[in-house]
């Protein structure tokens, strides 16, 4: 595993984004979407259950699929991969240098491992929000800690007399998350402007764990700065992406250990 060119590149950059997809959580036990492993979310009924247009045909199919899914994230912890992010912050931070890491999965591992100058694009497993598009109720930017909500009924028997509704306004609550029939823009909680923002400006763009199959990364592949992908299969980069095949559990670490330090 050669780092010696990631390094040179990480090391010139002012101004580093890291893209993380759903590779990130496999070292962790969780689920890839478009990816090989048995339990692959692509392979069953995401583009039909992910929709905006289900949820509101069948609000109770929807909230049972997502809290099978949300199930499956429990106990799940960062891997080596997401601590070493979080210490490839700091050390840009170190240097007085930018950072921003703008990732894809809603299962808040990198939050857990100490990232902070972070998009989370795709929203959180652990928040929720109003179904009402006009309702703004809770903080930050109008989403509530699904914890906050007693599921017990609901799990127990779901129903739509057993859904949690808003506080604010009574309406059913919503998993926050991107659904396919959505746009970024669609939620201030994205943070989609930011991590355009940042993309634009970086000089360094590292992706890790993802497909190259959604618009974020499109966006991320559309500037001047150097590309890097880390990935342990055979699949083709997009042209002009340069490619560390490794794990990430194990290139990423390493990757840190071998940076200069200030």
């Amino acid at each position: 595993m050669d780092l010696a060119p990631l390094v040179d590149t990480l090391t010139r950059s002012r101004r580093t984004v890291v893209v993380t997809g759903a590779g990130m959580g496999l070292a962790s036990g969780i689920a890839t979407f478009r990816g090989t492993d048995a339990g692959a979310v692509w392979a069953h009924d995401v583009m039909e259950m992910g929709t905006n247009r289900y949820f509101q045909a069948n609000p109770v199919g929807s909230w049972r699929w997502y809290r099978s899914r949300f199930a499956s994230l429990q106990g799940s912890k960062p891997n080596a991969g997401h601590h070493a992010v979080a210490a490839l912050e700091r050390w840009q931070a170190t240097r007085g240098a930018e950072f921003l890491l703008v990732t894809q999965n809603i299962d808040t591992l990198h939050g857990q491992a100490g990232s902070e100058r972070m998009c989370e694009v795709h929203g959180r497993a652990d928040r929720v929000r109003c179904s009402r598009v006009t309702c703004t109720h809770g903080a930050p930017r109008g989403t509530l800690p699904a914890a906050a909500f007693d599921w017990a009924a609901f799990d127990a028997a779901p129903a739509d007399d057993t859904s949690p509704r808003c506080p604010g306004c009574g309406s059913r609550i919503r998993a926050h998350v991107l659904w396919f029939d959505e746009y970024y823009t669609e939620h201030a909680d994205y943070q989609f402007e930011r991590a355009i923002r940042g993309m634009k400006q970086a000089e360094a763009v590292l992706f890790v764990g993802t497909s190259f199959s959604v618009g974020i990364t499109a966006a991320a592949l559309d500037t001047r700065a150097d590309k890097w992908l880390i990935d342990p299969g055979d699949a083709e980069a997009p042209l002009g992406v340069r490619v560390l095949k490794a794990a990430q559990e194990e290139a990423l670490p390493a990757l840190v250990a071998a940076l200069p330090v200030s």
